[in-house]
């Protein structure tokens, strides 16, 4: 395996998870009754600093429709954890409205590249095209000067 299983991490990211999907309204217990589902749910929220019993709550009360969605966002947070530390593999983030990034995404989609390395391509080439301007102003700039004497 390729990236460390922190067992203690994993647990408090797992017990996020769990929440977060309870509070967006989805089922996170195996009940149907209310009652034993809320039950558990109180008992989840109460064990937020307490590692080792996540996972035991998780073994006892998690619904089984969550178990495969679990492991992939675990695997995934894993993943960019360890990535987050080193600088090159680090994820980096942009704001995009959806114009752009459609725009964006067709000329990725004409260069077959990925958005980062269109997005590098267009960038050297506006240097291209300022730095070749900048030399067309300055042989205009000589050329009147020669004129003008």
């Amino acid at each position: 395996m390729k990236y460390q299983q922190l067992e203690n991490l994993e647990a408090g990211w797992k017990w996020a998870y769990l929440v977060k999907k309870w509070k967006d309204g989805d089922t996170v217990t195996k009940y149907i009754d209310s009652d034993e589902a809320k039950t558990a749910v109180d008992a989840l929220l109460a064990l937020e600093h307490e590692p080792t019993r996540v996972h035991q709550w998780i073994e006892k009360h998690m619904a089984p429709s969550l178990e495969k969605k679990l492991k992939q966002a675990i695997r995934a947070k894993r993943k960019r954890h360890f990535n987050a530390e080193q600088e090159q593999t680090r994820k980096k983030s942009i704001d995009l409205d959806y114009r752009v990034w459609e725009k964006l995404s067709q000329k990725a989609h004409e260069l077959d590249a990925t958005l980062s390395d269109t997005i590098e391509y267009l960038l050297s080439e506006a240097n291209r095209s300022e730095s070749a301007n900048k030399q067309v102003d300055t042989l205009k700039q000589d050329l009147s000067n020669l004129l003008g004497m």
